[in-house]
């Protein structure tokens, strides 16, 4: 009798310590979301265009398309492209932190 009501609290504190870890992590992933520069998005719940963003950024570069595949999969990462065709880095942090394997910028 004593054992089972032992276990009943240890099971009601443990899913009391797990609800309170689960709140936790989803509040740190929240406020630790890079926030993309207010140029790049219409309103702050919205997402930007990609597409439209990374052909402007790619309009001058040797090898658009694959300037442009590589665009896309890190503003659709990243929620922000840099102004301009090349550099900017500052303007979108998170963009410019992408690295390949070889430790060179995946994002151009």
């Amino acid at each position: 009798m004593a054992v089972s009501k032992l276990l009943s609290a240890l099971l009601l504190l443990s899913l009391l310590v797990l609800a309170h870890l689960a709140q936790a992590i989803q509040t740190a992933s929240s406020s630790n979301s890079p926030s993309p520069p207010a140029g790049n998005l219409g309103s702050p719940g919205s997402k930007i265009d990609c597409g439209s963003a990374c052909v402007a950024r790619c309009r001058r570069s040797k090898r658009p398309r694959l300037c442009q595949r590589s665009c896309h999969s890190c503003c659709s990462r990243c929620d922000c492209v840099p102004p301009g065709t090349s550099g900017n880095y500052d303007a979108c942090p998170c963009y410019a932190s992408i690295i390949t394997r070889g430790n060179k910028r995946k994002c151009p």
